[in-house]
């Protein structure tokens, strides 16, 4: 307690603790949040709740990682990874998501636990069960006299998922399939009255989501850590992000993922980086407690 008690004294007295937290939680929010706006997308379009979210983050990193190590260049290896995963994305839809979509809830969350705990145990045979990441030979900036430090690689990695969210943005509103993904979103009976296919719709949904994923874990090997067994962390940060955002609300999706990215270096400043991912399940509780009783007070009763 005492040890508590002085963390939090300590950003009290030392404002400059308060900044590089803050800085800290904004670069790894960013990919949070970009994580996360690849499961709204899902979620709103095809309402398949992915468990294996943070899965197709983590195999995004080792293939950046692997490319990487074979002599690509770090920057181009995102790109990669990204083309990589939209295949990926691709044939799982086929395979399984594709027959799911019009199951109940709890068929496509037992469906989309079994692919995660598939992904996890092949990439822990294909790359061992180690840690790892990209030893890159960029400077470090340094701000306040040198008490924060700010790697180039996370800088280079928040600009790059930054410049990717705005491109999906983008996507989503001025090109065809864009609007043809947010029209089966509103209503896939009206959709495919219109002359939508549906089917290509939600093929090329998944596959974007997927291709999210493999950018964001290319990203994250540059200045983070992998290992095979990391994806649940990506997924239940991602689902608290779009529970507490509501789906569609692109803004909510940033907000809410620099928002957890603060808080978790908050809870690791004051309570010890045991209970970092403590606190994104205890956030997760609470969003889904106050949904519930935001439920119950829209509930009308019919007389």
């Amino acid at each position: 307690m005492d040890q508590i008690l002085g963390n939090f004294q300590m950003l009290v007295d030392f404002p400059v603790v308060n900044a590089k937290i803050i800085i800290d939680g904004v670069m790894i929010g960013a990919l949070f949040a970009l994580a996360a706006y690849g499961l709204a997308l899902v979620w709103g379009v095809m309402n398949v709740k992915n468990l294996a979210q943070g899965d197709f983050v983590i195999s995004g990193g080792y293939i950046s990682w692997w490319l990487v190590n074979q002599g690509l260049h770090p920057l181009l290896s995102v790109v990669a990874a990204f083309v990589v995963m939209w295949g990926i994305g691709w044939v799982v839809y086929k395979l399984v998501i594709s027959r799911v979509i019009e199951r109940d809830l709890f068929t496509s969350l037992l469906a989309t636990f079994g692919l995660a705990i598939m992904m996890a145990q092949l990439l822990n045979l294909i790359f061992g069960s180690d840690t790892q990441s990209l030893q890159l030979d960029y400077e470090t900036l340094y701000l306040a006299d040198g008490f924060i430090d700010i790697p180039a690689a996370k800088l280079i990695g928040v600009v790059m998922a930054m410049s990717l969210a705005l491109g999906v943005i983008l996507f989503m509103k001025r090109s065809r399939m864009g609007q043809a993904i947010r029209a089966t979103a509103q209503d896939p009976r009206a959709a495919r009255v219109l002359g939508i296919d549906t089917e290509k719709v939600y093929a090329f949904t998944f596959s974007l989501n997927s291709a999210i994923c493999g950018a964001a874990g290319a990203i994250i090997v540059m200045a983070w850590v992998i290992q095979p067994f990391y994806g649940i962390t990506y997924s239940v940060r991602a689902f608290v992000i779009v529970t507490a955002a509501g789906l569609g609300n692109l803004p909510g999706v940033i907000a809410a993922g620099l928002g957890i990215g603060a808080l978790e270096q908050y809870g690791s400043h004051i309570f010890g980086i045991g209970y970092q991912q403590a606190v994104a399940v205890l956030l997760l509780l609470l969003v889904l407690f106050v949904r519930l009783l935001q439920q119950r007070r829209n509930r009308q009763v019919l007389r």
